[in-house]
């Protein structure tokens, strides 16, 4: 059997505990798992792709070490069935948190399945415990300096605090 890749696409603008949960559980059913991290400037993200990159594979180095799986973190820009072709993956990863993320996802899955048949679709649900965390919230909460310790990292909570000038309050 060949090795089995697949995609775990996002804009990770912060990649927050509930991403790591569907990484881990991705690398868990492929042989190489690369989590695509969409450039996507027209979301106006608070960090850079660079940063992003940077931050998604540290919390990847951090908390997957020893995982059998090769995991790997690129960025990419243009159609998510083109950047999974290129990269030889037969499976997308998405994770599920609502009934409303099931909306979106079914019809994007319809169109990547037009653009490409050949990449397959697989939804995972969010961890019980991570089912509420999004990205705009946990920016959000952070930039009018709630606590988001337990939605992201440390080191992540650190970089946060940083670009929001709040870096005094890192503890």
């Amino acid at each position: 059997m060949s090795d089995r890749t697949g995609i775990y696409p996002g804009t990770f603008d912060p990649v927050t505990n509930g991403h790591m949960d569907i990484i881990n559980r991705a690398a868990s059913v492929v042989d190489c798992l690369i989590v695509g991290v969409a450039i996507n400037a027209g979301k106006g993200p608070l960090f850079s792709v660079n940063e992003r990159v940077e931050m998604v594979a540290g919390e990847i180095e951090e908390t997957l070490g020893n995982h059998q799986c090769v995991v790997k973190v690129q960025s990419f820009d243009g159609l998510l069935t083109d950047f999974a072709s290129s990269c030889g993956a037969s499976l997308i990863f998405r994770g599920l948190r609502a009934v409303s993320d099931f909306e979106y996802e079914f019809q994007m899955t319809g169109m990547n399945i037009k653009l490409n048949p050949d990449i397959e679709t697989v939804f995972l649900m969010a961890s019980e415990g991570e089912q509420f965390i999004s990205s705009r919230l946990v920016k959000e909460i952070g930039s009018l300096g709630g606590d988001i310790s337990h939605f992201v990292s440390s080191r992540v909570r650190e970089r946060m605090l940083t670009k929001f000038g709040k870096a005094e309050a890192v503890g």
